[in-house]
């Protein structure tokens, strides 16, 4: 079992069965109700895995979210909040997220509203939640085509990761967490980035090995910049395009957020390749990797105006102006670079050239 903790939380790598759940369970929340939060898709196949391995869960309520991004909203959040007060439950007891990113950033968002702060507790089954969503104590829900438009900054209890629930994925939830992956190493580790880049199987993916080195590298950053003053911008590469990509399919042909953050690395570091800030040949490797498993995205000039839009009123920008978190050499990410919406534009158009 690896352990990871902080002032604030840690987090547990290894069998859930085995994990220190089951203590915690018994002392912190001995004498509290347990709700379990899950979405379809989890429900199905994680939800009685959890149940039947832990005691104390056998009397927990469990409620249902819609999974996908579009059901992120919210409504859904007024649904639940109604759920919980007429179950009458209380400051005292205990919300389980169990899902990926959806589950972990809607739940830990409506645990932390309910009455003033519920304390809750992340079990992420996908791989974007286990590198990256359930992490760092960032919990929201969009407002229209705008990821994570409202949200607070609480963390959970605990997460505890096992690589046990990706048994259930498929490979497009796997790519997935694999461009949140591929994030960590360009902002800050190039000997991950190589690891990455000679990932042959999806197999590979679910190596427990691997996903630790990829949350240490968040871990530790959130860390240093809890709320996002500084290096934690760090974290928001590919993220600013990719969100504004996302939103804009979000009410058509939602495309799932790891492609979208992938199109939204590329676009950014065709930004820095154009600033001169990386040289040719290591844009060219971010490019092969990316184009080698994300397909490319056709755009064409009302698309891109919108999508501009989108990025225009992005909560990270800061005076009216873009902000973006660029490159300036693989494992090496620069915070806080204002970028124009025509460098946007022509880096939308250099991925509308790759697609043909």
């Amino acid at each position: 079992m690896l352990l990871f903790s902080s002032d604030s939380y840690g987090i547990e790598i290894g069998s859930v069965a085995s994990s220190g759940l089951t203590d915690l369970l018994a002392t912190d929340y001995q004498y509290s109700r347990i709700v379990v939060i899950v979405d379809e898709n989890t429900h199905d196949h994680c939800l009685e895995y959890l149940l039947t391995t832990f005691e104390k869960l056998k009397d927990a309520e469990v409620m249902l979210l819609p999974a996908g991004e579009e059901n992120k909203v919210m409504e859904v959040c007024f649904q639940v909040w109604q759920a919980l007060t007429d179950y009458k439950i209380g400051r005292k007891d205990l919300i389980i997220n169990l899902g990926g990113g959806v589950v972990t950033d809607m739940g830990g968002f409506i645990a932390a509203v309910y009455k003033r702060g519920v304390d809750f507790i992340h079990i992420p089954t996908s791989l974007l939640g286990m590198v990256d969503a359930a992490i760092g104590g960032k919990t929201g829900i969009d407002l229209g085509p705008f990821k994570n438009q409202l949200g607070v900054f609480k963390h959970p209890k605990m997460i505890y990761v096992d690589p046990v629930f990706l048994v259930t994925l498929p490979e497009v939830e796997l790519l997935n967490g694999y461009a949140e992956m591929i994030k960590h190493a360009l902002i800050k580790d190039n000997l991950h980035f190589d690891e990455l880049s000679k990932v042959s199987s999806f197999t590979a993916l679910k190596d427990p090995a691997l996903i630790a080195r990829s949350i240490r590298i968040k871990f530790e950053i959130v860390a240093k910049d809890p709320e996002e003053n500084g290096i934690r911008k760090l974290l928001n590469f590919g993220h600013t395009i990719g969100h504004g990509i996302e939103g804009y399919f979000l009410d058509s042909e939602p495309i799932a957020h790891g492609h979208a953050v992938a199109l939204g690395m590329l676009a950014e570091s065709f930004i820095s390749f154009q600033r001169e800030m990386i040289a040719r040949e290591l844009f060219e490797q971010v490019l092969a990797l990316i184009l080698k498993h994300y397909p490319m995205v056709s755009f064409n000039d009302e698309m891109i105006t919108s999508i501009c839009e989108i990025c225009a009123n992005d909560k990270k920008n800061a005076s009216n102006k873009i902000n973006c978190t660029l490159l300036k050499g693989i494992g090496e990410g620069v915070i806080d670079q204002v970028v124009s919406e025509q460098e946007i534009v022509s880096a939308l158009q250099f991925i509308n050239n790759c697609s043909k």
